[in-house]
């Protein structure tokens, strides 16, 4: 990581994260503001948290901006001598289920936004942040990036759209744009609520030794991702002129059920007593990933693979981070 942040502050001195004061997004705020580049968060804290954010508001060099990015003349205003996007804020998968317009509305035209000003104020780097939701059920495996894009979900769809506006852009005004779809991440300060990762979830249950939900059979096979990959992956995309244009995902590779995850962390929290409670699978639910990650690795790319230990670091940190 040390060796991409230089050659990131070789390149670009002044970064918009938004969705800085979400799970994902204050790790890019993190890791950026504390090696020197200046760095505006923009968040209008529906889902991210003015707790994800505070230990970096002593920094000369940070700043964060409460703002819609469906608020266009807002948005404009933070814009001036910006280098680089990292286009982090969504309407979360949950959230589509609940208020499908306004998923659109975020993730497709917030999107908008922010490449017509990105146009406007020359920016010269712009990384999309999208996900796995976009293939839909699988026709194949491992699912590499020219696999068939077929949502099932409000969700899928309005990030879908999200990346070919980005790819669109790139293509007409040549904007310098890369996306990363993003896999199950994991970490410290990810969301616990029913709108939440399952990881941050479960912990949250057991901490309060109360048994969790599972949709489904729980056998649904996911790709975690530790969120530490996720900020190294943006970097690298921002400084690497190979990806121009391209899409990436964004997967560890490690394959583990939803049964597995409950099972190995009851044991970290010597809570095998605590039986999960079964409910009827969600609308648009993907039972089985198997994602190829060669793509990204062929950049030079490392992720973690110790997915025990790194779980076993996210469950110790969240203890602090949820008390």
């Amino acid at each position: 990581m040390e060796n991409l942040l230089l050659q990131f502050k070789e390149k670009y001195s002044k970064v918009i994260v938004t969705g800085g004061a979400g799970f994902i997004g204050s790790h890019i705020c993190e890791e950026l503001v504390k090696n020197g580049l200046e760095v505006i968060s923009i968040d209008d804290y529906s889902a991210g948290k003015k707790k994800n954010l505070e230990f970096l508001i002593g920094y000369p060099n940070f700043s964060a901006i409460n703002c819609d990015i469906t608020d266009y003349e807002s948005l404009e205003k933070c814009f001036p001598g910006v280098d680089v996007i990292f286009h982090n804020a969504a309407s979360k998968k949950n959230i589509c289920l609940v208020n499908p317009r306004r998923d659109l509305e975020v993730n497709a035209k917030g999107t908008f936004n922010l490449l017509e000003l990105a146009i406007k104020y020359k920016i010269k780097k712009f990384v999309q942040a999208s996900t796995g939701s976009v293939y839909g059920e699988a026709k194949y495996f491992p699912q590499d990036e020219n696999h068939p894009l077929d949502p099932c979900s409000y969700y899928g769809v309005s990030k879908l759209a999200g990346e070919k506006y980005v790819m669109l852009f790139h293509k007409l005004f040549g904007l310098n744009a890369s996306v990363l779809r993003y896999f199950h991440v994991y970490g410290p300060r990810q969301e616990s609520n029913e709108f939440g990762g399952v990881v941050s979830i479960f912990i949250k249950n057991m901490i309060n030794q109360k048994p969790s939900k599972i949709f489904g059979d729980g056998t649904q096979q996911r790709s975690f991702t530790y969120v530490k990959d996720i900020v190294k992956a943006n970097i690298l995309l921002a400084i690497d002129d190979r990806a121009i244009g391209q899409v990436y995902n964004c997967a560890s590779g490690i394959n583990v059920t939803i049964n597995q995850l409950y099972d190995l962390m009851a044991k970290t929290f010597n809570h095998d007593h605590l039986n999960a409670v079964y409910e009827d699978w969600l609308i648009g639910d993907i039972k089985v990933f198997d994602v190829s990650n060669a793509k990204i690795k062929n950049l030079g790319f490392q992720f973690e693979t110790d997915f025990a230990l790194k779980l076993e670091e996210t469950i110790q940190e969240m203890r602090n981070y949820l008390g």
